[in-house]
């Protein structure tokens, strides 16, 4: 038996398209109870409108890299009851994709739809409303135009995929029929914003097989013309190169305990140069070794490699942490979703907030001091991390639709 699945994201963020290609990574060439999947990845913002991918994708980076407090107001707001959760406004943005979406789905006839971002699974939950509501409807003057456009409408099973260790209102729509949570704390979020508690499945946030394997510390390190047995910080803001990087180099330096530093700036050119310019003026009077870095595609071994990880906490990055078993320390964040994976890790006792008094230096002296602290955070880490989201999703998937006719 031969099934189609569709898995929607969209690229405001680097964490929606890795969940995604995991997903994929992990429904693709398998055979389960005699079914075998054909598995497509769409970028919904790309099939809805080039001008529009561009201003919300890139409107995303700029505000994570300059205003993030303006990204934190349009996160509360679109949390508030201005924009109320189940509610499916008719504004354009909603139509437009719905509009995009149905003729998606009538060319490719999936048997299952997964999402990895809101968006798209908005507009599907949509369509799947109208089309239960009027494909069967009783004929008037009014509806008979609706019941024409929906009544071959099939919209199949719906998953969302929660790629942050909290909740939203845009992510909370009553034809979804199973949510994949981060932990069993978003479980429960879920349940108080009055998820069923059957379609709400804590499997974690997933990443890609070649994440899990890594190289060799010592290897590592060397390549980057770095100590193996010094203790070693990884500097970081996601793959924007967003938050205060710079400055928050500058006080790495100024620490007074013998480690070295990995910084990753990132898509972001202008900050790496800037760095590295910085550095080099600077070299006379820095007693440690620093290493920068762009835009990567080996955080397997880096995090495999480090002691400590200084990060904005975005959901791909939280979860590469907790997986590498790395503490985290955050001196910064976005405030809406970013904010709230904080509060995730904070109580799970899996990270450290800086603060006025609580500063990195005073942080970082004490971790290194007392190695112990970093070993108690680690064991929490253990406790909390999900080793097999993609597999457990993959058999939610086959066990979906084993049950199709």
């Amino acid at each position: 038996m031969h099934k189609k699945v569709l898995i929607m994201s969209a690229s405001t963020g680097g964490g929606h398209n890795r969940a995604a290609r995991a997903i994929k990574e992990e429904l693709t060439n398998k055979s389960i109870n005699g079914i075998t999947i054909d598995c497509e990845i769409i970028d919904s913002l790309k099939i809805v409108n080039g001008t529009m991918d561009k201003l919300i994708s890139q409107g995303y980076e700029k505000s994570a890299k300059y205003t993030p407090k303006a990204w934190g107001g349009v996160y509360k707001l679109t949390e508030s009851t201005l924009i109320s959760r189940n509610e499916f406004k008719d504004n354009p943005l909603t139509s437009l994709v719905s509009r995009k979406l149905k003729k998606l789905v009538e060319l490719k006839k999936p048997d299952l739809i997964i999402g990895t971002h809101a968006f798209p699974m908005i507009a599907l939950s949509t369509l799947k409303k109208h089309s239960m509501l009027y494909s069967n409807n009783e004929l008037n003057t009014f509806s008979e135009s609706l019941h024409n456009y929906y009544k071959d409408l099939n919209i199949p099973p719906l998953i969302t995929v929660l790629t942050d260790y909290t909740t939203h209102s845009a992510y909370i729509q009553n034809e979804i029929d199973y949510y994949i949570a981060g932990h069993e704390y978003v479980k429960e979020l879920l349940i108080e914003d009055g998820i069923d508690e059957e379609k709400i499945k804590p499997y974690g946030i997933p990443v890609e097989k070649s994440f899990l394997s890594h190289r060799d510390r010592n290897t590592v390190l060397s390549e980057l013309n770095l100590d193996p047995d010094k203790f070693t910080v990884l500097l970081m803001g996601g793959s924007f190169g967003a938050g205060s990087i710079k400055d928050t180099l500058e006080e790495l330096i100024s620490i007074d305990r013998d480690f070295q530093v990995i910084v990753v700036t990132g898509r972001n050119k202008s900050l790496k140069e800037k760095l590295e310019k910085s550095l080099i003026s600077s070299e006379d009077t820095i007693d440690k070794n620093i290493s920068v870095l762009g835009f990567t595609d080996k955080m397997n071994d880096l995090l495999a490699s480090v002691d400590i990880l200084v990060s904005k906490p975005g959901g791909l990055t939280t979860t590469e942490s907790l997986l590498k078993e790395v503490p985290m320390i955050i001196p910064y964040f976005i405030p809406g979703q970013e904010e709230e994976n904080l509060d995730f890790l904070s109580n799970c006792g899996a990270s450290l907030r800086t603060s006025k008094k609580f500063t990195l230096s005073v942080i970082l002296k004490v971790l290194i001091d007392n190695p112990n602290r970093i070993d108690m955070i680690k064991e929490n880490i253990k406790s909390i991390k999900k080793l097999n989201a993609s597999q457990d999703i993959a058999k939610l998937a086959f066990d979906i639709l084993s049950k199709q006719n």
